[in-house]
């Protein structure tokens, strides 16, 4: 079999398709390992542990991944170039979506958005499709229009994405039925569809929910249920079943007033959230002392 054959997968269950997955990645990253080994360049070396990580994301294997990060992170320290500094960015970036640490990976990804030239990857309009998804989500509505809406590299290329220049410029401008419409037409399946958009699709549509409910919240101190269901386009029974299940689960600072169809918003004390905040801090750093003093004493 030729060294660039790709192994047939038969119909197999999902383990089993990880394990030939897992050994195919092995197979191919053995090679590169060895070259790795007998190439004395730093900037071949470089291009080497990139390959791995990209070996590593065709395959799905985090610990590919994750271990090449490391390694490409050392030797850019030991005197790498501007454009190889800025590839490998992009590839964090990238890795820290698909481990759902979305705020370390959305600003790696916004960091890159204007040097962007690790193409081989991920495409750039793909590139930007997931700088905006992630951003969307993880900055500051003031930031939205700085960093996004009026970006050159998003300017370009939102034209061929109107799905996601809805969501963005409806979510900013406050238009919630339409960034509910917005956010449906992007479901789950059309974000994971590409494994370079987005892995915990059905995550992010949730939290993107969140962030519009608590985004209109925020104006208020009270509102009908009505209302909320009428700016977003949905029913009262979805809205109520909606904010019940993200209050219970402590996501949203507001409670339910059925009797009267209202729901009034309970900001958090910001002096009460520094003071448990402290006390947290104080526990752990006397649990640390006392664990310190077991082995010294």
């Amino acid at each position: 079999m030729a060294d660039d054959t790709v192994l047939p997968i038969p119909n197999l269950s999902l383990p089993q398709h990880l394990v030939i997955l897992g050994l195919q990645s092995r197979v191919y990253g053995e090679s590169q390992r060895l070259a790795l080994e007998k190439t004395p360049g730093l900037g071949s070396r470089i291009d080497i542990t990139l390959t791995l990580i990209r070996i590593g994301f065709f395959f799905g294997d985090n610990t590919l991944i994750t271990e090449n990060l490391a390694g490409a992170e050392k030797l850019i320290e030991e005197g790498g170039d501007w454009d190889r500094r800025n590839r490998l960015k992009v590839y964090r970036g990238l890795h820290a979506v698909s481990i759902r640490q979305f705020r370390l990976g959305s600003e790696l990804l916004l960091d890159a958005l204007s040097t962007f030239t690790a193409t081989e990857l991920i495409s750039y309009n793909d590139f930007v499709a997931l700088a905006v998804i992630s951003n969307t989500l993880t900055l500051p509505r003031v930031d939205l229009k700085k960093k996004l809406i009026a970006s050159p590299e998003v300017i370009s290329v939102l034209p061929e994405l109107p799905v996601l220049e809805d969501l963005l410029r409806n979510l900013y401008d406050c238009h919630y039925a339409k960034f509910f419409v917005a956010l449906g037409t992007l479901s789950p399946q059309s974000l994971s569809m590409n494994p370079h958009k987005l892995t915990h699709a059905r995550y992010y549509v949730r939290e993107m929910r969140i962030l519009a409910y608590a985004q209109l919240l925020e104006s208020y101190r009270s509102v009908t249920l009505e209302s909320l269901g009428g700016a977003f386009g949905v029913s009262v029974d979805y809205i109520d079943r909606e904010l019940s299940r993200f209050i219970a689960n402590g996501r949203l600072h507001c409670t339910i007033d059925n009797v009267h169809g209202i729901v009034e918003t309970t900001r958090p004390s910001i002096k009460t959230a520094q003071y448990e905040k402290v006390v947290k801090q104080g526990d752990v750093l006397l649990n640390s002392l006392q664990r310190l003093s077991k082995v010294l004493y």
